[in-house]
C-alpha cells in the first residue's frame, strides 16, 4: 500500500546496481531489496538499458515493481501486463531516415534502431554484440528500410568523435531539439537518441504522480552523465564512488563505496534497514 512513507528508490543498473561484469548483483543486494520491498517501498530499475536487456535483471532481483527503460522513452510493469499506467515515447521512423542519410556527418562506426523486444542495426563488423545483450548476431537483425514500419523508442549510435559530449549537442542543435541526446558511460564513443523532453527524471517524475509519492521520498542511485537530470529531481541523489567527474556536482551524497562493493545495497541497509 502506498502511503507518507513510502520511499520510490530508483536505481541505475551499469556501474550502480550491477557488477563490473555488467550482469552479476550479490546476494547480499538481493536480500535488501527484498527487505525494503516488504517493508512497501518501491525500487525502480531506471535504466537506459532497452527493456530486453533490463528484463533478466528484474527477474533476478524479483522485483514486481514498475521499471524505466530506454533513459525515460518505456515506463511498464513487467508483471502485470494490462498495468493502466504503461507509457512509451517514440522517436518518429522519418528522423532515423534523415539520421541514415546524414550518418557520415557523425563518424558513426555502428547504428541501431531500438524497441522493446528487437533491435535493427547497419552493420555487424567490429560491434560488440554485449551492447546488444545478444550472444550472435542473426540476419533479422540487419537494418533495412523495409523494417523500420513502427516508430522506435531509441537510436544508438558509436561515434568515433573523441568528444562525444560535444557531438550530442551538435545532433541536438542539427535537429532543433526535437531529439534528447545523451552519452552512455566509459570510454566508448556510444550515443542514445530518445524523444524531446525524455529523461530518466521525466520517466521517475510520471510515476511520483501516478503513485501520488512526495519528491522528497525520492532516493536516487547513480554514476553516470544519463543520471544528471534524475539527481536534480531528486532530493536524496547518491553518486557512486566509481561515479563521472560529470555527475559529482549533482550529488547530494558521494557513497564511500564501488559499484563491486554493492554500494546501493550498504546505503540502503544504512538509511532504512538497521
Amino acid at each position: 500500500m502506498i502511503n507518507n512513507q513510502t520511499k520510490l528508490i530508483a536505481i541505475d543498473l551499469d556501474g550502480t546496481t550491477l557488477h563490473s561484469d555488467g550482469k552479476t548483483v550479490s546476494a547480499y543486494t538481493k536480500y535488501v531489496f527484498k527487505q525494503l520491498e516488504s517493508k512497501g517501498h518501491i525500487i525502480c530499475i531506471t535504466t537506459g538499458r532497452p527493456y530486453r536487456m533490463a528484463m533478466p535483471i528484474y527477474k533476478e532481483l524479483e522485483l514486481s515493481s514498475p521499471m524505466i527503460n530506454f533513459n525515460g522513452a518505456l515506463i511498464s510493469n513487467p508483471t502485470d501486463k494490462e498495468w493502466q499506467y504503461k507509457k512509451a515515447h517514440f522517436i518518429d521512423r522519418s528522423f532515423v531516415f534523415d539520421l541514415l542519410r546524414h550518418q557520415q556527418n557523425f563518424d558513426l562506426e555502428f547504428f541501431a534502431v531500438e524497441y522493446r523486444r528487437k533491435f535493427f542495426l547497419n552493420t555487424f563488423r567490429n560491434v560488440p554484440t554485449d551492447v546488444f545483450g545478444v550472444d550472435s548476431f542473426k540476419p533479422y537483425n540487419r537494418l533495412r528500410a523495409d523494417r523500420i514500419t513502427e516508430n522506435p523508442h531509441a537510436v544508438l549510435l558509436s561515434t568515433r568523435i573523441k568528444d562525444k559530449f560535444r557531438l550530442a549537442k551538435q545532433m541536438q542543435d542539427h535537429y532543433n531539439g526535437k531529439i534528447a541526446v545523451s552519452g552512455w558511460g566509459g570510454p566508448n564513443g556510444i550515443l542514445e537518441v530518445v524523444p524531446k523532453g525524455v529523461t530518466k527524471a521525466s520517466g521517475l517524475d510520471y510515476l511520483l504522480k501516478i503513485l501520488q509519492i512526495p519528491k522528497e521520498n525520492l532516493y536516487a542511485f547513480g554514476d553516470e552523465h544519463n543520471d544528471i537530470e534524475m539527481f536534480k529531481l531528486a532530493t536524496h541523489a547518491f553518486a557512486m564512488k566509481n561515479a563521472s567527474k560529470l555527475l559529482i556536482p549533482h550529488a547530494s551524497e558521494i557513497l564511500p563505496w564501488t559499484n563491486d562493493e554493492d554500494g546501493v545495497a550498504r546505503k540502503l541497509e544504512e538509511l532504512f534497514l538497521i
